[in-house]
């Protein structure tokens, strides 16, 4: 393993330090792990916080900003961040109308989360969560509420903070934050696993490593197993696989408008990002499925795991107005 980095004890303070001094007008760092929005969103409208763990840039922190998150909580690498600085992240978004929690569906982040809001409603904070669960590898249809939190945390998001920037109350963010959520499925593809920064260690199961001509659908955001190990695919055929298993899970038909998320792991280009989109699109219109709205880019990562995430979520009007509003953030800006 070679990368660019110093003490490994040091990986995350640096890492967030140097994040918030490259982008000084749009977020802080507060204390030791809160990424928080330069300019403060005005008191009587819904505070909007998550966690999670680093070494996933630029999510999750790279979404604050004016529109979307008003604090993100890091954790070390690949872990979650303690209950305690997710309820100080809650006490500071709280700007009188109460915070929604967005929790990314894996086990560290709900038991950090799951606290959180237990110590800030003990402080009489008004909070609401809710959990993205969009992967399709481990929430099969008839269980799909154990499915991980993966790339889907965007347009929730993107939804829950333009609608709090509106100034919705907080119920009302929660239930279209809750709808957005309900509405998308993930399903990723891996045809190599991530190493941890600090210790060189391969993440996942060292002891199975992908083969060179090997490919794993369902591999999850931390190189946990998938549904189906086989031999490498063509683009074509990967997004094919991809997309009928997904159409199929979110019951889409022809006629309906989708959003469609291409999100590279970290160690795939995007060269191969928009072939893959190419494919993703012919199917479609083949199908009489429209992509209304498109996002392909790194979102998400594990450091130099290589495949991507294809995310599809069923739009409304309601949804496709939230999705367009303003936001300023430095890995998302709509004008």
């Amino acid at each position: 393993m070679k990368k660019f980095i110093n003490n490994p004890a040091n990986l995350v303070g640096e890492l967030l330090e140097g994040f918030a001094l490259a982008f000084p007008e749009k977020i802080k760092l507060r204390g030791k792990n809160l990424i928080i929005r330069a300019t403060p969103k005005q008191p009587g409208k819904v505070g909007v916080v998550t966690l999670g763990g680093s070494g996933h840039e630029p999510g999750l922190s790279g979404f604050v900003g004016e529109g979307l998150l008003d604090i993100s909580v890091a954790g070390g690498i690949f872990a979650a961040p303690g209950g305690p600085a997710v309820a100080d992240a809650i006490k500071l978004a709280d700007g009188g109308c109460g915070v929604l929690l967005i929790i990314l569906n894996h086990a560290g982040d709900i038991v950090s989360g799951n606290m959180a809001v237990d110590l800030a409603r003990r402080k009489g904070t008004t909070i609401e969560s809710v959990l993205t669960h969009e992967d399709i590898s481990t929430g099969p249809k008839h269980r799909h509420e154990n499915g991980r939190g993966l790339v889907g945390f965007l347009p929730v998001f993107k939804i829950a903070g333009a609608a709090a920037e509106q100034g919705m109350n907080l119920a009302a963010v929660r239930a279209i934050a809750e709808r957005m959520s309900a509405n998308m499925r993930t399903l990723a593809v891996a045809i190599r696993a991530a190493t941890h920064p600090a210790t060189g260690a391969v993440i996942g199961d060292p002891t199975n490593p992908l083969g060179d001509s090997e490919m794993e659908i369902g591999m999850g955001q931390h190189g946990e197993a998938g549904v189906g190990r086989s031999a490498l695919k063509s683009a074509d055929e990967t997004a094919a696989i991809m997309l009928d298993a997904l159409l199929d899970h979110l019951d889409v038909k022809a006629g309906e408008e989708l959003l469609v998320i291409v999100n590279g792991s970290g160690a795939t280009t995007l060269m191969e990002l928009f072939i893959v989109f190419r494919r993703i699109s012919q199917l479609l219109l083949e199908k009489n499925i429209h992509i209304t709205r498109s996002l392909v880019g790194e979102y998400i990562t594990t450091q130099e795991q290589a495949g991507f995430q294809l995310c599809i979520a069923r739009m409304d009007g309601q949804l496709l107005r939230l999705w367009d509003a303003p936001c300023d953030s430095p890995y998302w800006v709509v004008r």
